[in-house]
């Protein structure tokens, strides 16, 4: 553990508690991509099926449990508890465009061909490009929502503190994990021209508005 992992942890704990604020408060999940927290409830799932076989600290495992139980719950209140404000009529982008590629590759390139070594593999994959249908979503409408772009701030926040966290360790432990640091490099690069618009835009009181496709 060092700090850019727990700031990395809390950004990202951060970014779910304002989605699921959001979605709370207005009763509504208007401009929320529906198809990236399926994607991200999925990550969480193959990624944490050591939950009850692997202790490696109570931190680790309440994190799981936390990021597990959010992730369901904006699942949820999505297509069930607020589906009529669900806006999927711009939540058009096809998933299988990532899970075909995604599961391939898990089987291709891993450390352990094994199936939770597989399915772990798959979820770092996944997750590298799960925010990708809510980027799409924005820039077929348009804009966001102001709480919805601090979401995204955290949640690419939380990717670039996670790659400080590897340079981190590589040089105090001489740790390297080949396939989450270029994930997280992926990862990281989808959220550059978002990072740009936000500290333009958002942090001095406009809107986030993009160019409508033609």
């Amino acid at each position: 553990m060092n700090l850019f992992r727990i700031l990395g942890d809390v950004s990202h704990l951060l970014a779910m508690i304002l989605l699921l604020g959001k979605i709370w408060r207005s009763k509504s999940c208007r401009g929320i991509s529906g198809k990236s927290q399926a994607l991200f409830a999925l990550v969480f799932t193959t990624r944490y099926l050591d939950l009850f076989t692997n202790f490696i600290s109570l931190y680790n495992t309440v994190m799981k449990v936390i990021f597990l139980l959010c992730s369901y719950v904006t699942v949820y209140m999505i297509y069930w508890k607020f589906w009529k404000s669900f806006d999927s009529e711009n939540d058009t982008f096809r998933l299988e465009f990532l899970l075909v590629p995604v599961t391939g590759l898990s089987f291709l390139e891993n450390y352990s061909f094994t199936p939770l070594e597989i399915l772990w593999t798959f979820s770092i994959y996944l997750e590298s490009v799960a925010i990708l249908p809510q980027l799409f979503m924005i820039s077929k409408t348009g804009e966001a929502e102001t709480i919805t772009t601090h979401y995204l701030f955290f949640l690419g926040l939380y990717r670039a503190l996670y790659l400080a966290n590897w340079i981190w360790r590589y040089h105090t432990e001489n740790f390297y994990d080949q396939i989450a640091v270029v994930s997280g490099v992926v990862q990281t690069i989808f959220y550059c021209d978002f990072f740009y618009l936000y500290v333009t835009k958002v942090l001095k009181g406009k809107k986030l508005s993009l160019p409508m496709p033609v």
